[in-house]
């Protein structure tokens, strides 16, 4: 690349880590072009975007996006792909899901989630959580049942009272 290629490109990327505050870094050791394609798919269809990238300007666009931001030049050795997301169970989940179909290739080396460090296990535990739409729905539920059991006391209460005024309108038809 030139300079003002790898310039542009380092701009670029920074962009995306300002809009996008979750990153895994992978080893794509082994695959070819064909699931390469396939991996970007997933990912993309997980809305998150894989980029290779090589080690030394992953470094610069770290040093240059955020002084806060963790150290991950220890990891970034050998074929270096970069995930880049707004979220972050769904791109770990596809991660996991290719990985598992293709010899666990690309393997996982290191994640940050807002500014945080995430190793191999916090990222296995990342892909087994349910959904967002599960995890809504589990919420939903879990408000929906006390206010069911409310509506139900409610109602018995209302069925009690009904039962009741029956028994005294019987009682007085009765004493007439």
């Amino acid at each position: 690349m030139k300079r003002a290629d790898k310039e542009a490109f380092v701009g670029r990327l920074k962009e995306r880590l300002e809009t996008n505050p979750t990153l895994y870094l992978t080893d794509f050791t082994g695959l070819d072009v064909k699931s390469m394609t396939r991996l970007r798919d997933d990912l993309a269809k997980a809305g998150a975007e894989y980029v290779v990238v090589k080690n030394r300007l992953m470094i610069r666009v770290l040093q240059e996006h955020d002084p806060d931001f963790p150290d991950l030049s220890e990891h970034l050795t050998g074929p270096t792909g970069v995930i880049i997301s707004d979220d972050v169970v769904e791109p770990a989940r596809a991660l996991r899901d290719f990985s598992k179909d293709h010899d666990n290739r690309p393997a996982f080396k290191v994640g940050v989630m807002d500014r945080a460090v995430v190793d191999a296990g916090q990222f296995a535990r990342l892909a087994d959580l349910p959904s967002r739409e599960d995890l809504l729905a589990q919420l939903a539920g879990a408000f929906e049942a006390p206010m069911a059991m409310f509506a139900m006391a409610l109602e018995s209460k209302l069925q009690e009272t009904a039962g009741l005024l029956d028994a005294l309108r019987e009682k007085r038809v009765g004493e007439e």
